[in-house]
């Protein structure tokens, strides 16, 4: 995916700043030429969108401000946000925080959990031996945590989705057709090619 370019684009100012904003609520390549032209317009700004990642590199100069480039691209019905400072030098032990957590500790603790309740489960259902009368439900029991709690901190709570996340059957299926609306942005009502994927 290439990013959305202007042919008329200014050349980078000279001794100007340069950051990267996180973009949100695009839905086409309009949206982030829409972006795009919005912010060249500033004077002294040099801006290019990429759709894919959603972020915008801005190169601008000393008598603009960042908040006047989220302003701007707030005012054009989209969202953007200013990159996080970075986290202060960690103290102490490679990988620990500086106030001496480890930050893997829970998910260790949740693997070590969810293997002890898995190792019956295998073991059931592997070894005839060890099967006894509704020996299923037991299994089910100790598996429950496992599919449910287990997963929660990579995928977050069960049945819930970012807003940018699209289950794989909705892209190409007959039962929802991609894309919605009959070929237009949702959010800018311009027409665009159907999802290569």
């Amino acid at each position: 995916m290439s990013s959305a370019t202007n042919s008329t684009t200014s050349p980078a100012p000279a001794g100007g700043d340069q950051v990267e904003l996180a973009i949100g609520g695009m839905t086409c390549a309009s949206c982030a030429m829409r972006i795009e032209k919005r912010l060249n317009k500033l004077d002294g700004v040099s801006a290019t969108v990429n759709y894919a990642t959603e972020k915008a590199k801005v190169t601008f100069a000393d008598g603009v401000a960042p908040d006047d480039l989220v302003a701007a691209v707030e005012k054009a019905g989209y969202t953007a946000r200013l990159p996080e400072p970075p986290r202060p030098e960690m103290t102490g032990a490679e990988g620990e925080e500086p106030d001496g957590r480890d930050p893997v500790a829970p998910l260790r603790q949740r693997l070590l959990v969810s293997t002890v309740l898995t190792v019956p489960v295998i073991a059931m259902a592997m070894i005839p031996a060890l099967q006894f009368t509704y020996w299923q439900w037991l299994s089910l029991t100790l598996a429950a945590p496992v599919v449910v709690w287990g997963p929660i901190p990579s995928t977050g709570l069960p049945g819930r989705t970012c807003d940018t996340a699209r289950p794989p059957w909705t892209r190409s299926s007959r039962w929802a057709p991609w894309p919605p609306s009959g070929g237009r942005c949702t959010r800018c009502s311009s027409a665009r090619q159907a999802c290569p994927a």
